[in-house]
């Protein structure tokens, strides 16, 4: 019996257990099912509920003459909320969905009003709430479409989602494409960035600052929670280069079909501004594998070689500056063979030295000997002087460009184990065993030209937010002289005789000076100095007599059967000087009238009517507009008053861009699906379609501007 009892009492004992949990979990489940669930709501919305990022608009880079070189051009991404308030809690959906998709198929032409009434009809049955309805949506369909039935109410009780997005797009497509770069940022990581050229060198100028807006989770997508922002996004701000856009195209024309003339390898092109040290054109091209050429590597910057004969310029101060010869010394070059060592293999030849010349003879006609042979006699028992002479001209530095990708350039010095030998030094006098890149050697020259003050190069002038300067880049001087003026004057004259009667006689023109230096070097190749692989450049200033501009032209590895800097590279640069001096009034011996301050409103182009009311606003001038709901207007000018009338544009018509800026011109007509292709800078004086004619999506349509 006492058995039976222990036994009963442990199973009572367990039984009461198990009541108890269960009447907890019981109890816990209730709890969970009605006391919880607006908590467990809320916090469910909390996960779908984010602030998002709003990426600011990317501002833009113009020419130095406000010329559009870069934009962004904004799209729009059409989806629809078929669960929104508007539409689930009243009839509204009903009522309007049959005229909005009558409008939609007439806007878009992609489907019938029927087609797209089965759309809405089925998104709202499947309780779709990120229906897409368009992708790539212009700006000016955008405020159409926000006038459409149902749409036309607002977001909430249409469940219209607009999401923008937009492209970086170049007016003059590959025209200084290497030199205008990119920012490429890879959407899966956003940390992982490419930059390139001004793109990439000025970014955090031209990103601007970004935004915050509340975001609700529908589905895989993000959509706003509101219209306003938490933090307004700041646009970036606009970048004013130094580049000349019509130089620009004139330097890649003429090196391009010099390139073609000689079947080069690839060739670069960069003219400089004397006295500020200002890029105004930089061209890059290299053959491809299909045999075009096209800028796929910056060689003007990201190239460093031996340069051969143009540093013989750098010598030649040196060996004048420190008294080891003086122009009229004379120089020995014998049959154009010379053996520094008598004992040794090593034996320099020269195409040009020939018999007894002079120092400034040798230079003129770049004679290897006439120029490495003194220098050898002079600085053989001292080379670190020779040396510490290039060193304080400052060509071991880099230039210290705001661009990525600068090559380091390279002096040998006496000090430096196992890369100095014997030959070291007459080899360097004249280019070889020392590198240095195109634009670190034109800034040599520039130096020259700028009476001795060596510049800084610089790509861009000046960073503008609207009409308000934010920053703006004077000249940074590197050198405040590199050496005397006896010196400088010694190796003008010398440059000024190559052109004259030299080697780059080919140069000389009836209208102005130009001085220079061409170069032709051998290139190394697996150890060894190519016979087959040459580099060919010239580089120097113009007018020689009044420095301006100062340019390098170096072409590589030709198959033409020519070698010569003075066949090759030179006929480049008078092609370009020519040009320059033909467009560059300032040039001539003419006399500039002085600007005089306009007493009238100035001239605007035809914009749109937000951009022609901040000019105004700015520029503290009064208006006169006919409709404020324009989105187009045709400016005039009344003395102090200008006027605004609309200019009205109208779907598949070609509208009048006429009078119109570059960016509100490739605006308009992109959105009517258009193709366009830019010629010239300024505004708008042509345009190949006549306004008024149907448009058609991908047609072409050429305009012209011209400067006013």
């Amino acid at each position: 019996m006492d058995v039976k009892k222990d036994i009963l009492w442990r199973m009572y004992v367990t039984y009461l257990v198990f009541c108890v949990l269960g009447a907890v979990i019981v109890f816990k489940v209730v709890r969970i099912q009605f006391t919880s669930k607006e908590n467990m709501a809320k916090q469910t919305e909390a996960l779908r509920t984010q602030m998002r990022t709003i990426e600011a608009s990317r501002g833009n880079i113009y020419s130095d003459n406000n010329s559009l070189l870069a934009t962004s051009i904004p799209f729009y991404e059409l989806r629809m909320d078929l669960l929104a308030d508007g539409l689930v809690k009243t009839d509204n959906f009903s009522k309007n969905v049959d005229s909005l998709s009558i409008c939609l198929a007439n806007m878009f032409r992609d489907r019938n009003a029927s087609e797209y009434k089965a759309l809405l009809m089925d998104a709202r049955v499947d309780s779709n709430r990120y229906l897409l309805i368009q992708k790539k949506v212009k700006h000016d369909q955008l405020l159409k479409l926000k006038k459409f039935p149902l749409f036309n109410l607002g977001k909430n009780k249409s469940g219209l989602i607009v999401n923008k997005e937009n492209k970086r797009s170049r007016p003059y497509g590959i025209l200084a494409a290497r030199l205008i770069g990119y920012e490429r940022v890879d959407k899966d990581k956003p940390t992982d960035t490419t930059r390139a050229g001004l793109e990439g060198a000025y970014s955090k100028w031209l990103n601007g600052v970004n935004g915050q807006q509340l975001m609700k989770k529908v589905g895989p997508r993000w959509k706003a929670v509101s219209e306003n922002y938490t933090v307004m996004p700041k646009n970036g701000c606009d970048v004013i280069s130094t580049l000349d856009i019509h130089l620009q195209a004139v330097a890649e024309e003429a090196l391009h079909n010099q390139l073609i003339n000689h079947q080069a390898k690839s060739g670069c092109v960069i003219v400089m501004e004397v006295e500020t040290g200002y890029v105004k054109a930089m061209a890059n091209l290299t053959l491809d594998e299909e045999g075009e050429y096209y800028e796929t590597w910056n060689h003007a910057i990201g190239t460093s070689m031996e340069p051969g004969s143009t540093m013989k310029l750098a010598s030649a101060i040196v060996a004048l500056e420190q008294n080891a010869v003086k122009p009229e010394d004379i120089v020995h070059t014998g049959n154009g063979t010379w053996k520094p060592y008598a004992n040794d293999d090593f034996v320099m030849t020269d195409t040009h030295g020939n018999g007894d010349i002079t120092f400034e003879q040798a230079f003129v006609v770049s004679s290897n000997i006439g120029i490495s042979r003194p220098i050898w006699d002079h600085y053989r028992k001292n080379p670190t002087q020779f040396v510490d002479g290039l060193k304080k001209l400052g060509i071991h530095l880099p230039v210290d460009i705001d661009l990525k990708g600068e090559a380091k350039p390279y002096v040998k010095s006496p000090s430096d184990r196992g890369q100095w030998t014997g030959i070291t030094l007459p080899q360097m006098s004249i280019g070889y065993e020392i590198k240095s890149t195109p634009l670190q050697t034109l800034t040599l020259y520039n130096a020259v030209a700028n009476n001795g003050k060596m510049v800084k190069p610089q790509f861009v002038k000046e960073i503008k937010r609207g009409l308000t300067s934010v920053k703006k880049f004077e000249p940074v001087v590197l050198n405040e002289k590199i050496c005397s003026e006896k010196t400088l004057g010694q190796v003008r004259q010398m440059m000024e005789l190559v052109v004259e009667k030299g080697t780059g006689k080919e140069l000389k023109s009836a209208n102005f000076k130009i001085a220079g230096k061409t170069g032709t070097a051998q290139i190394l190749d697996r150890g060894r100095y190519s016979k087959e692989k040459y580099l060919a450049s010239f580089a120097g200033y113009f007018p020689a007599d009044n420095p301006k501009y100062s340019c390098i032209v170096v072409i590589r590895e030709t198959k033409s059967g020519q070698i010569y800097g003075a066949e090759i590279s030179a006929p480049v640069f008078k092609e370009i000087a020519d040009k320059i001096y033909s467009r560059k009034i300032e040039l001539h011996n003419y006399l500039n009238s002085p600007f005089q301050k306009m007493k009238e409103a100035p001239e605007m182009k035809n914009t749109r009517y937000t951009d022609a009311q901040m000019l105004v606003k700015e520029m503290k001038l009064k208006s006169v507009t006919e409709d404020e709901g324009a989105t187009w207007v045709r400016t005039g000018k009344e003395r102090r008053k200008i006027t605004m009338k609309p200019l009205v544009t109208h779907d598949d018509v070609v509208p009048d861009v006429i009078g119109m800026g570059l960016k509100d011109a490739m605006s308009l007509l992109e959105e009517k699906g258009l193709r366009v292709i830019v010629h010239g800078t300024g505004t708008v004086k042509r345009q190949s379609l006549p306004a008024g004619n149907k448009a058609y999506k991908g047609q072409k349509i050429i305009i012209e501007l011209r400067l006013s």
